[in-house]
């Protein structure tokens, strides 16, 4: 794995990380009692998007070490993907 493969891994990691980080802890308008005029009550009250980033670092850093660790050791290869064997030579 080359320096950029490692950063594009970082990125899908990131934000799958930041969908998962994004719905959780949210308190709607309805929730709060105050649902602001053309928005629906089920709108979060307040995003808070600095603390989601922050929170979606901090799981993603380590989730992203492990799967590089897997793939820089050979643990799992292109190889045992290829179960109909059609990847053919020179996919080691």
């Amino acid at each position: 794995m080359t320096w950029f493969s490692g950063l594009v891994l970082l990125a899908v990691v990131w934000f799958m990380t930041l969908f998962v980080v994004l719905p959780l802890g949210n308190r709607t308008q309805g929730d709060a009692g105050d649902v602001e005029p053309g928005t629906p009550a089920s709108a979060p009250e307040s995003s808070d998007l600095k603390r989601k980033f922050r929170q979606t670092t901090f799981w993603a850093i380590p989730v992203w070490a492990v799967i590089s660790i897997v793939i820089l050791s050979g643990w799992i290869t292109v190889d045992d993907f290829d179960m109909f064997s059609r990847f053919g030579p020179g996919f080691d």
